[in-house]
């Protein structure tokens, strides 16, 4: 770094450079004024995300899912034919909208979808990502 500060110094008794110029050459060259390094974030396709589910309880029991979303499509839209066949299933599924979640992972919904905390401390996360 010496050398180049040397060199710049030099510059300026030669009359190649002014005064200003020197010193933001010199700041640069000690490193007090670097350029920022901007890191982009590669954008995943929507295809290719997950939806992840995470459980925490409070007595240690942990769930974490990880599916991926086109699976979730599919097994959305073959799921509620399958269910209506079952007769005990039906309960479970008749208040569900299968069409409103199909549409949303249609439109690319993204981000935290679900976060519930219960009373007791239990904590449910549902997250495409």
């Amino acid at each position: 770094m010496k050398d180049e500060i040397s060199r710049v110094l030099t510059m300026v008794e030669e009359g190649k450079i002014d005064k200003d110029k020197a010193s933001e050459l010199i700041t640069i060259l000690q490193g007090k004024e670097q350029p920022e390094r901007v890191i982009l974030k590669k954008e995943v396709p929507y295809g290719n995300k997950m939806l992840k589910i995470r459980v925490i309880s409070e007595e240690g029991d942990n769930v974490n899912v990880n599916l991926p979303i086109n699976l979730v499509k599919a097994v959305l839209k073959v799921g509620t034919n399958i269910a209506e066949k079952i007769p005990e299933a039906e309960k479970y599924v008749k208040d569900i909208n299968i069409d409103l979640l199909i549409e949303a992972i249609e439109n690319e919904l993204g981000g935290q979808i679900v976060d519930i905390k219960s009373a007791n401390g239990d904590k449910v996360f549902v997250v495409i990502e």
